[in-house]
């Protein structure tokens, strides 16, 4: 059953892979369909810093919806368009990406190996996307926080700023799956310890309720997750530059 349920979060269906497009397909307009506010409510001093030295390295730390699969997955997921994006937004600067993606990982278990990840990746940056697993199998939800805390003040303590990322959207998983406790948890660590949130599942349901994406019906292709994931990537993108906006001097 969990194996079943993830499957479903992670791709929508899996089917025979789509054939290679282009690194950004024009369908800005639809990404953007869904956002709702930026996310970038807090500054990231360590990309700042990063984008300055012209060469920024971020890791994504992430489970089954992280990834597609198929031959070309790695190129059309999420991690990859991000970096496409950032490279497009920010030309002059380095834009390097490394993943930790696993499937069926909670986020205490991301924690145990990021100690590792960190010191090998050395990223200004660490977008970790988590709460889904938990709530699939009903971790305690202040285990569940106290575990992300915790990466979070690795991620500080390896010299690296956190965007949180939260659970995507599914209408058939929707009343399946009790997710919203774990968003919120998410939310709340992050106004907590001051960090960015990408809200994924509230744009993923806005484009799934204004009918940008049919994230319902199920498909034979991969073209939907596809540019979905395109998007996701290019948000997060927008969200990363808006928060690492030198702060304005205040009003004399």
């Amino acid at each position: 059953m969990t194996g079943r349920f993830l499957v479903a979060l992670a791709v929508f269906v899996l089917a025979a892979p789509a054939p290679p497009r282009p690194a950004f397909a024009d369908h800005a307009a639809e990404c953007h369909a869904g956002q709702q506010d930026g996310g970038a409510d807090f500054p990231l001093p360590h990309v700042v810093k990063a984008l300055a030295e012209k060469q920024l390295d971020i890791l994504v730390v992430g489970a089954g919806s992280s990834v597609l699969p198929g031959p070309n997955g790695a190129k059309e997921a999420y991690p990859a368009r991000l970096q496409n994006a950032l490279s497009e937004k920010l030309p002059g600067v380095a834009v390097r990406l490394t993943t930790d993606v696993k499937s069926r990982r909670t986020a205490a278990e991301m924690v145990k190996t990021l100690p590792a990840t960190l010191t090998a990746a050395k990223p200004a940056l660490v977008v970790w996307q988590t709460g889904t697993v938990d709530a699939m199998q009903s971790v305690d939800p202040d285990q569940f926080s106290a575990a992300v805390e915790q990466g979070i003040h690795l991620a500080q303590a390896a010299g690296a700023d956190t965007i949180l990322v939260n659970s995507q959207y599914s209408p058939r998983t929707e009343s399946i799956i009790a997710l919203s406790t774990y968003d919120e948890d998410l939310r709340w660590v992050a106004v907590q310890q001051q960090i960015p949130l990408f809200n994924r599942f509230s744009i993923m349901k806005a484009w799934s309720d204004s009918g940008t994406f049919d994230l319902y019906s199920p498909t034979k292709k991969l073209d939907i997750a596809e540019r979905v994931h395109d998007c996701i990537g290019r948000l997060l993108a927008d969200l990363i530059i808006e928060a690492a906006k030198p702060a304005e001097p205040p009003p004399k």
